[in-house]
């Protein structure tokens, strides 16, 4: 696989902030080695790919039907002459393996998020019998949030997402003692990075609690804790967080040669709202 040496590139001055986002989700994957890199959504499924092209060259990624991929398809229609590089067959069965061994990273975008980690994509409000918005189901939450890591993409950081008090469903395990399944602790949770569109925050406060790593460039720690439904731990000078290299949005295009990306966010602003 061809990939790109980032260590010495400069930084980007003008990006989108689909864009950052990508770049900023990326960093979720950097540490992971060889494990299953799952996508769900546009720019979750970018930011994967751009950290297998650059510097996890380790993770695995599928076509997202039956083949594990030396390469990362690129989204939206396929050029005249497009080869997918396949490496091996990736049927459910080897999809499960992974995913009940803990060999599988998936970013996915909750529709609530509570103060344990706690997700739920599937009702909104009235009762379980008869909520007022049906969603998803659980889908495959449960048994994905007890095997393997996740992290969460929000591309519309507020109140209505990160919710006071528990989640209308719990869809996913959190870092909640009271609601952990027979035989497991706290520590077997594992819940990476929250990547929003203000900020990047992770589960590393105190007693798991969702700390503030960095804010986009232009957006305040307030912001943040404004749109914020419950208490975020924040630790000293809060960094920004770091915009993409030329050499990350050189990627980027060549993975979304549409630009199908500045479609993912509610107008798409520039990734420094300084400017």
């Amino acid at each position: 696989m061809m990939t790109h040496d980032l260590s010495q590139e400069s930084t980007a001055e003008e990006y989108t902030l689909a864009e950052l986002m990508i770049c900023a989700g990326a960093e979720a994957f950097r540490n992971d080695g060889e494990v299953l890199a799952t996508g769900i959504g546009l720019i979750p499924r970018l930011a994967a790919s751009l950290a297998m092209k650059t510097f996890n060259t380790d993770l695995m990624m599928t076509d997202s039907e039956a083949w594990l991929l030396s390469e990362p398809n690129p989204v939206g229609n396929r050029e005249d002459g497009f080869v997918q590089k396949n490496e091996t067959w990736m049927g459910f069965s080897r999809i499960f393996d992974n995913v009940w061994s803990s060999k599988r990273h998936a970013m996915v975008g909750p529709t609530q998020i509570d103060r344990f980690g706690q997700a739920n994509i599937s009702a909104l409000g009235g009762t379980y019998e008869q909520p007022k918005v049906q969603m998803l189901g659980v889908r495959g939450f449960p048994g994905n949030s007890i095997s393997h890591a996740n992290s969460f993409f929000v591309p519309s950081h507020n109140t209505r997402v990160f919710v006071d008090g528990e989640c209308d469903v719990v869809a996913s395990i959190g870092y909640n003692p009271e609601r952990l399944p027979k035989g497991y602790t706290l520590d077997e949770v594992d819940i990476r990075l929250v990547i929003t569109d203000l900020c990047v925050m992770d589960w590393n406060g105190p007693d798991h609690q969702l700390r503030l790593v960095s804010v986009h460039p232009g957006v305040t720690v307030e912001q943040v804790l404004k749109n914020t439904g419950f208490e975020v731990f924040v630790e000293g000078d809060v960094p920004v967080t770091a915009a993409p290299t030329e050499v990350q949005l050189e990627v980027i295009r060549e993975l979304d040669p549409h630009n199908l990306r500045s479609k993912q966010l509610k107008d798409n602003p520039p990734g420094d709202r300084r400017l």
